[in-house]
């Protein structure tokens, strides 16, 4: 066939009329009885004939034969140009598309336009290298919108905008193109939450105007997010909707980042100046109250985080195959925390006792006995550390970096359990109210993801105060799911504010005592 190309400009124009109605009536066809809409732009170069064909593939598979043979001639150089919604299976027409090679193509084929050289091998199409991308905006993930654009792209701080300056070769240049506007804050399902996040348009345009100038050109890789919504304000949001997903998003550029921030908070930066240090050389800039126009050629704007979980990563996800344990030990070195394991059998036999924090909370779901339990975590054999989680985040993760027990009754303390060593064991007192889904999803399976063993304590209902507030025939005791179903609002009320915790110290000792042989047996598995 390919021999027969080469011949066509030596054919007598007769014959080539004859064969391009031949071509166009089976185009025509084709057409009119296929709905699929890939679309292949074949440009035949010789300076005797000139032929542009414009077809339209029924099948993905025709679509790469004709790529594959035209490839074959060194004379020819073709150009591909498909759509990025064509190749897909159509179910409702029982077509399957099960070939290898395929399944590559429509994974290449999420750029909207891709030149490939007439020197290119077939197995070359499922991976090509392009030199320039078009923004791309992945809004599936139901917690944050991740946008990315490389080339010339330009942000305009006070107005919380970006343009991108789109090539002149790319044939869908044009002003006023497809534009995103997003929140660059991990958790946007959450109405309250987002409700005092500024919105991020990122937005291509045929050039730039006067006010889009550069104030200052940058040869490093930017990534614009927010730390607004619930962080500052739960020490648990700080963790599982920004520093998780920074760590994510930032740790692979090697601190070769410029970090923009939105909706920056008095302090809040501050408090977590290590951290912010260990991922980026560079000082942070307020994005929203910036005057300048500060010029990139790679801007990552939102955060990369579980589509699931809080206070979770995705390894499978992970485009670099993260996990929380990466994440813990992350952040024991950003704040220069020594220990990487707990105690070991070595120390206890020169006298050292395994060390238990006790966190306590100021206002609801307090421990009402800590003397008590104190009492009975001594005799057990631990050294004990009551405190209440600080604001000096530097100073207190050195606290829980000594210990190799924490306990405390469900709340945004626990996630004081990212600084504690591998193996390390996390006690959850699971206030009393069915409080089994809150309780697995914000520390049981983060835990066992940063491979801290995890013990559960799920009190009755005589070790909570709630008695001294309703009767026991109140549906508080006799039906909590019906609480539950009240709203958030009632359900908050009662069970997370209301209450307190009056731990019974003997139906406790033995969960501190199963803490203590986790320990010696990760000590005997140890040496």
């Amino acid at each position: 066939m390919a021999k027969g190309f080469r011949n066509l400009n030596r054919a007598k124009p007769q014959n080539c009329g004859v064969g391009l109605l031949a071509v166009f009536i089976l185009v025509s066809l084709t057409y009119l009885t296929m709905s699929r809409t890939n679309k292949m732009r074949v440009s035949m170069g010789k300076q005797s004939l000139s032929v542009s064909l414009s077809i339209t593939c029924p099948y993905s598979s025709f679509c790469l034969f004709i790529t594959h043979w035209f490839s074959a001639s060194s004379q020819l150089v073709p150009v591909l140009s498909v759509n990025s919604t064509s190749i897909r299976s159509d179910a409702s027409a029982g077509q399957e598309e099960g070939s290898h090679k395929e399944e590559e193509f429509e994974k290449s084929s999420s750029v909207h336009h891709a030149e490939i050289s007439a020197r290119s091998s077939p197995n070359e199409l499922g991976g090509m290298k392009l030199e320039k991308k078009q923004p791309r905006c992945d809004l599936s993930n139901r917690k944050s919108d991740v946008c990315e654009a490389e080339g010339d792209v330009r942000i305009i701080g006070k107005d919380t905008r970006m343009v991108y300056v789109s090539p002149p070769q790319w044939a869908d240049n044009k002003e006023g193109g497809e534009s995103w506007t997003i929140k660059p804050y991990a958790r946007k399902w959450d109405v309250g939450s987002g409700a005092h996040v500024r919105e991020v348009t990122l937005k291509p345009v045929k050039s730039y105007g006067d006010d889009t100038r550069c104030s200052v050109n940058y040869s490093i890789p930017a990534l614009v997010f927010a730390i607004g919504g619930w962080s500052g304000i739960n020490f648990f949001h700080d963790f599982g909707d920004v520093l998780v997903p920074l760590f994510q998003t930032a740790y692979p550029f090697g601190g070769e980042v410029q970090l923009l921030v939105a909706n920056k908070k008095p302090g809040w930066v501050e408090k977590y100046k290590l951290y912010f240090q260990k991922l980026s050389k560079y000082e942070i800039i307020e994005f929203d109250k910036d005057d300048a126009v500060r010029c990139f050629k790679q801007v990552t704007v939102g955060l990369r985080c579980s589509s699931i979980e809080d206070f979770q990563i995705e390894p499978s996800k992970s485009p670099q195959g993260y996990s929380m344990v990466d994440f813990a030990k992350f952040t024991r070195s950003a704040f220069s925390l020594e220990r990487d394991r707990p105690i070991s059998r070595g120390e206890e036999k020169a006298g050292k006792k395994p060390r238990l924090m006790i966190i306590t909370r100021a206002r609801t779901r307090k421990f009402m006995n800590v003397e008590e339990i104190v009492e009975m975590a001594k005799e057990a054999g631990y050294d004990v550390v009551v405190t209440e989680a600080s604001e000096d985040i530097a100073e207190f993760s050195r606290i829980v970096n000594s210990c190799d027990v924490l306990m405390g009754v469900h709340g945004s303390a626990l996630t004081n359990m990212v600084f504690l060593p591998t193996n390390a064991v996390v006690i959850q007192v699971v206030p009393w109210g069915n409080l089994d889904w809150i309780a697995g999803h914000y520390f049981r399976e983060p835990s066992k993801q940063m491979k801290v063993s995890y013990l559960e304590y799920s009190i009755n209902e005589e070790e909570t105060t709630l008695t001294e507030l309703y009767p026991r025939d109140h549906a508080v005791f006799k039906d909590p799911m019906s609480v539950h179903h009240q709203g958030w609002d009632t359900f908050s009320r009662i069970f997370l504010k209301e209450q307190n915790v009056r731990l019974d110290v003997e139906r406790f000792r033995p969960f501190l005592e199963r803490a203590l042989s986790i320990l010696r047996e990760q000590q005997r598995e140890r040496e």
